[in-house]
């Protein structure tokens, strides 16, 4: 009697201990695990489960718990308790505050997450809410219509699996098949009519092998995309779903790597052809660092991807390669200076390929701009490196961005020169300058400026068109034969540093002074002559943009 009586209070109190051990809201870890351990098959008990969700009825809480189960399995989701917390105040938001929440899948599931409510555990409100909007994208309303519609032989099972879902399978492969074939097609026609929206030009050949090349990558997303939806109604075990969706995540994060990777081709491609038609060779120089930064970036995305889809901290993976970027950087400053210098050189372009340039230490034609330095080429062909940092900030006279290359020099005449003589040479040497084909005949100054020492001084300023040293020099040779001719033909000379010595009485002497022709019609004739002979030996030559 007293063992039947003992029996009679033992089992309720031992029945009552076993549902508060298993059914733990403390902490995450055991709100989940109460969740799913109660839906297991061996283990199954709805009701218990549904002690997870907070302030709903018996009969709905049940239905969540459920359709929360099948949303984790059905893709593929595995819950690791291992790295589930088991802190009853645990805190995954940044900062200081009140609540108190865990999310299981930040990355492919952040709706989904649990907090403390009146010291206890359960799934969030936010999560309740969208239990059914998410069961119904993972498992679509066609699902149960295929399912009743199956003849009983769809239902029988070989190699574990119901026939209907090899079926099922072989349907997915073929439309998704058909949706690559589709979306390359039309993915083609719509990068082509955006590409030649923006070039304002018919796409060639090239252009059309380029775009092939982009619309592949994308159909592949696309067909990744429309298997990582329609899988789950297919009603695979977590293990199968688990493993199915890491090959179908690293699939697609390796797609859209390809993808990108042909992006940047394409955008390259679009802007060489921009830069072929400017005529600045700097922004040629920008293609090849411009892709390999961006080919950088690509995979720097698809290294990350691939990590987090291992289970690897996003954000620590940030912190951890922020703080080594950061040492890096201080370990390696003049390597980051000389990047900063290179941007700033094609931000500002205070040069382009093959202007000569002229610095406090060097001067010569530029040849290529690197990520680390600039390569400028001397007049006596030897190479200067000059590191990018100190060239952004330096003085630079750019010789190539020039709209004339100024000549100025003075001519010294005689002192003993006869005024007309002088006027007429300066009135002859600028009617010279404005027939001379290389000259600007708007921009130029010859004036009687001054008394030398030994020279009355003749200021010839002019303007050469042609910005090519070799040319210039052409010109100034033209116009100095010119100048000497003028002088002879009027009978005038240039001086030289000299003394006059003056002796009053030396009898039978000549002196060495030149005698002057200052009669008027001679001197129009004389320069009237040489403006005839300059310019028929120098005709005006066809305007050409400098």
């Amino acid at each position: 009697m007293k063992k039947i009586i003992f029996l009679l209070f033992f089992i309720p109190l031992y029945a009552i201990a076993q549902e508060n051990v298993r059914v733990d809201l403390s902490n995450p870890n055991a709100t989940i695990y109460t969740h799913l351990y109660f839906l297991q098959d061996d283990t199954y008990q709805p009701k218990k489960a549904a002690k997870v969700f907070h302030g709903l009825t018996l009969t709905i809480a049940v239905d969540k718990a459920i359709k929360l189960k099948k949303i984790l399995d059905g893709k593929g989701l595995f819950v690791d308790f291992s790295k589930i917390p088991s802190d009853p105040n645990f805190n995954d938001t940044i900062g200081y505050t009140s609540v108190y929440k865990y999310t299981l899948f930040p990355q492919r599931m952040p709706e989904i997450y649990v907090e403390k409510i009146n010291g206890k555990w359960y799934y969030s409100p936010e999560t309740i809410a969208q239990i059914d909007v998410i069961y119904n994208k993972v498992f679509p309303w066609y699902v149960d219509k295929l399912q009743k519609i199956i003849p009983d032989l769809g239902n029988k099972k070989a190699f574990g699996f119901e026939l209907w879902q090899f079926i099922g399978i072989l349907l997915m492969i073929v439309i998704s098949i058909l949706i690559v074939i589709i979306v390359k097609k039309f993915s083609y026609w719509i990068l082509q009519a955006i590409q030649e929206k923006i070039t304002n030009e018919d796409s060639n050949k090239e252009d059309k092998l380029v775009l092939k090349k982009l619309a592949h990558p994308i159909s592949l997303v696309i067909g990744v995309k429309f298997v990582d939806v329609i899988f789950p109604a297919l009603q695979f075990s977590l293990n199968i779903n688990t493993w199915v969706f890491l090959l179908l995540n690293i699939a697609e994060a390796v797609f859209w790597v390809y993808m990108f990777l042909k992006l940047v081709k394409v955008i390259m491609h679009v802007y060489i052809e921009y830069t072929s038609k400017t005529e600045s060779k700097l922004d040629d120089q920008l293609v090849p660092i411009l892709n390999n930064f961006l080919t950088g970036i690509v995979f720097v995305y698809g290294f990350f991807k691939i990590l987090t889809l291992f289970g690897v901290d996003a954000t620590t993976l940030l912190a951890g390669a922020t703080i080594g970027g950061l040492a890096f950087a201080l370990a390696s400053q003049d390597t980051v200076k000389n990047l900063i210098g290179t941007i700033m050189i094609f931000l500002d372009k205070p040069f382009h390929i093959g202007d000569w340039i002229v610095t406090s230490e060097l001067e010569g034609t530029v040849e290529k701009v690197g990520f680390r330095s600039t390569r400028v080429r001397a007049a006596d062909t030897s190479i200067f490196q000059i590191p990018n940092s100190k060239l952004s900030e330096i003085v630079i006279n750019n010789r190539g961005l020039l709209l004339f290359r100024r000549y100025n020099t003075n001519l010294g005449l005689r002192y003993d020169t006869p005024p007309e003589l002088i006027e007429a040479f300066v009135q002859g040497l600028r009617k010279i300058i404005i027939l001379h084909p290389k000259t600007s005949s708007e921009m130029f100054n010859v004036e009687f400026v001054g008394f030398g020492d030994s020279a009355l001084l003749i200021m010839c300023n002019v303007y050469f068109k042609s910005l090519v040293w070799g040319d210039e020099q052409s010109s100034k040779h033209k116009l100095h034969i010119a100048i000497i001719q003028l002088a002879k033909e009027l009978g005038v000379d240039f001086a030289f540093p000299s003394t006059t010595v003056t002796i009053e009485n030396f009898p039978e002497k000549v002196g060495i002074n030149p005698k002057y022709n200052t009669n008027q019609e001679f001197i129009d004739g004389a320069v009237s002559k040489i403006i005839t002979q300059f310019e028929a030996e120098n005709p005006e030559e066809e305007e050409k943009d400098f």
